[in-house]
């Protein structure tokens, strides 16, 4: 059983998660935020990256025995999906946003045959939109996909939603509550700080207005 907390608590000794309420970090899609996750600072941390990798390897097997095939999402979820399925001994690919415009037009970069079961190795998922696409990519060349691994989940409805609605099977090694509990745990947030954090996690697109 992975510990949810000792991962959160990893994430934030080497800043790959940071919690900034007063001074809200501002997501591509334009949403303000008052944590910021970036696990690809894990990768410069080696006694941390070993850690993370076991973990996702347990999960795998743990949950996903039938796996034949690793699956990374581009960009960040590629050195997680080679790590894993190097120390599983199991076949790799990844999945590009959207095909190659020269060569052979792949989507899918590496050998794979249909009907083969795969596991997704992500880093994160927010709302699930762009995990869940890879599942359609991968769907669509005839893979059967066991379900999706990440290192951090929000926890967002929409995203528990949609992969209910998909019938995929997310673990993810830490989560959003798991945070706010270890931040609580610790004493580092107070706890009108805690009601605004899970106030932004039930709607963080309106977030800022409330706030």
């Amino acid at each position: 059983m992975t510990d949810k907390k000792a991962i959160a608590e990893k994430l934030l000794q080497i800043n790959a998660i940071k919690l900034s309420i007063d001074k809200p970090f501002t997501w591509a899609s334009g949403w303000k935020s008052p944590i910021y996750c970036d696990n690809r600072k894990i990768l410069s941390f080696p006694f941390v990256r070993d850690f993370i990798k076991s973990e996702m390897c347990n999960v795998i097997f743990q949950t996903f025995e039938k796996a034949e095939i690793i699956a990374g999402v581009a960009t960040a979820g590629i050195p997680w999906g080679a790590m894993v399925a190097d120390q599983l001994k199991l076949p790799y690919i990844y999945v590009r946003p959207k095909p190659k415009e020269h060569g052979l037009g792949n989507q899918i970069e590496g050998f794979y045959e249909r009907g083969k079961r795969v596991v997704v190795v992500e880093d994160l998922v927010s709302t699930g939109k762009s995990s869940l696409q890879v599942v359609d990519v991968l769907k669509n060349a005839g893979l059967e996909v066991e379900g999706m691994v990440s290192i951090f989940n929000y926890g967002f409805e929409q995203a528990k939603d949609a992969f209910k609605k998909y019938g995929i099977t997310l673990k993810s090694l830490t989560d959003y509550d798991s945070l706010i509990d270890l931040a609580i745990s610790k004493k580092s947030i107070s706890e009108s700080e805690q009601k605004d954090l899970l106030i932004w996690r039930s709607d963080p697109g309106n977030w800022a207005v409330k706030s």
